[in-house]
């Protein structure tokens, strides 16, 4: 059974960090491309980051490039959002998710096969 379990959120004030985390158990992590994707209340989700199965590649949304940091263990079958400068338009629930559909990074939630449970960020002005 596949589990994709975050945690980190959590209440901060504008201009502050946060780090996230994913950990990923029942499939081969390793070949996994791993996403970060965020839903504000009434709105669509939408695409944070990505990252390959080695690190070596990584894509960002405009809103959040330069402030955020994905990253991930291979060994520890965990991905990490290290989320620096937040703004109140940050607020979300931030959801991990991963995909073996195309070994390239990709913002297109469908082709995400697992997704986490989600975990709240909330940045007050």
């Amino acid at each position: 059974q596949v589990q994709l379990l975050e945690s980190g959120g959590g209440l901060v004030q504008a201009g502050g960090s946060l780090r996230l985390s994913c950990a990923a158990s029942g499939l081969t992590f390793s070949r996994y491309v791993m996403g970060w994707f965020r839903q504000a209340p009434g709105k669509e989700r939408e695409f944070v980051v990505a990252i390959t199965w080695s690190g070596a590649t990584t894509q960002y949304s405009d809103s959040v490039k330069g402030r955020f940091i994905i990253s991930r263990d291979n060994k520890k079958s965990a991905v990490y959002l290290q989320m620096n400068s937040l703004k109140p338009e940050d607020t979300a629930v931030y959801y991990c998710a991963g995909q073996r559909t195309t070994r390239a990074v990709s913002d297109i939630s469908q082709l995400y096969d697992y997704w986490g449970q989600g975990t709240q960020v909330t940045v007050s002005s």
